[in-house]
């Protein structure tokens, strides 16, 4: 099965009240899942990787073997494709876990898109937040 996901991370503040927001769906862009969570107090960056993670594990549990993910973070793009190093320490367990998550895919592709086309997304990270605070 090839999923679609969208994730974005959100925090008021950098750090401040944050959230994940992720929509998952199969090739015909039938919605299988969303996920909206607070995270309470974390950096922007915290919360889009540990949106990326808690898609890639939902994907996993859907048992998909093909993954597109788009996501307005370039910072983590360019870190899953090895084209900048993890320097944060906050970062690097949440990196690994996204690399090892990673694995279990026959294919995985990530590419960065403009904040405009990731409305959903965004939307799901902001009411995580709301909803948390």
């Amino acid at each position: 099965m090839k999923l679609v996901i969208y994730t974005d991370g959100a925090a008021r503040g950098n750090p401040g009240p944050a959230g994940i927001g992720a929509v998952i769906q199969n090739e015909e862009g039938e919605v299988l899942s969303e996920i909206s969570s607070f995270l309470g107090q974390a950096t922007n960056n915290i919360a889009e990787y540990t949106a990326l993670v808690t898609a890639l594990e939902k994907a996993a549990a859907l048992k998909a073997r093909e993954v597109l993910l788009y996501t307005d973070s370039e910072l983590v793009v360019k870190q899953i494709k090895g084209e900048y190093r993890v320097k944060n320490e906050g970062l690097k367990p949440l990196y690994r876990k996204a690399k090892e998550l990673i694995q279990q895919f026959d294919l995985f592709t990530i590419v960065h898109i403009p904040r405009e086309q990731n409305k959903v997304a965004d939307g799901l990270a902001n009411k995580g937040i709301d909803e948390g605070n």
